[in-house]
């Protein structure tokens, strides 16, 4: 599979008379948009190609299903007001942008060193991140807005599954919800967790559909849980980040996996 061949098939996929379409060829990236509203959103070809490897036509269906909703929400009219039930966290990398395609500065806050928590309405099958222009428009506060979300994050049900590989514990949650790397911020299910890890306890959110949560018992489940975060990190729709944290005193602190029976601690930040 090649550039040419994929950004093709995406496009036949993809047509539309109301949308067109810009690849640069530079970055590597084929720009879908709205003809009238010029609103769109830019797709990574090599990105793609590299899931396409690995899932085939899943890797396309998903992402032909991720434009078509993004870009319905974009052309469409949202309120915040009478759907507050509805407005969650959303953790994303450091790397993501501060601004919309429009230059709307979006509301986060800092989180870690490798992760910012965004803020977005629920519409279903999607969402779209709340920027400062929205919150001015319906007069609402950032506080507000944080503080619903951190409501409606704790009051999701958490579904975990368990694995125990070479002596070490694995928890994870991936209910496909959207939400499962948000679920870093319960702090109240994060403690209860806490409570039954025999070793040290360890957390990760490699993208944005699953949170790991790992009891380390010995030095071997550093590696392994570095091993699964990689791997979950390159299959991810919405990578966030490839560095796992160890959890202690309602902190996460980075851990850099070096090597077999080799491990790196860097700098304690605070959730």
């Amino acid at each position: 599979m090649n550039s040419q061949k994929m950004r093709k098939m995406l496009q036949e996929r993809l047509d539309d008379e109301n949308w067109s379409f810009t690849y640069d060829r530079e970055k590597d990236t084929l720009r879908v948009e709205h003809k009238q509203t010029k609103k769109g959103l830019n797709v990574s070809i090599p990105g793609l190609i590299g899931k396409w490897e690995e899932k085939k036509e899943a890797a396309l269906d998903e992402m032909i299903y991720y434009i078509r909703e993004a870009l319905q929400v974009m052309n469409e009219q949202q309120q915040l007001t009478g759907q507050e039930k509805r407005i969650y966290p959303v953790i994303r990398s450091t790397s993501f942008p501060t601004k919309t395609n429009d230059e709307r500065n979006l509301i986060f806050d800092e989180h870690t060193a490798e992760t910012r928590i965004y803020y977005a309405l629920d519409l279903g099958n999607t969402y779209r991140l709340i920027d400062e222009e929205w919150l001015k428009k319906e007069e609402l506060s950032f506080e507000a807005i944080r503080e619903m979300a951190a409501f409606n994050l704790r009051s999701l049900s958490v579904s975990v599954k368990k694995d125990t590989v070479a002596g070490s514990v694995f928890y994870f949650v991936n209910s496909n919800d959207g939400y499962d790397a948000s679920r870093i911020l319960n702090e109240s299910f994060l403690k209860k967790m806490e409570e039954d890890i025999q070793g040290t306890m360890a957390v990760a959110v490699p993208h944005q559909d699953v949170l790991i949560i790992a009891d380390i018992q010995n030095e071997t489940g550093y590696d392994v849980l570095a091993q699964m975060t990689m791997s979950f990190f390159a299959s991810g729709r919405v990578p966030i980040t490839a560095l796992s944290f160890l959890y202690e005193h309602n902190e996460l602190e980075p851990i850099f996996i070096l090597g077999k029976n080799r491990k790196h601690e860097q700098g304690r930040d605070k959730k």
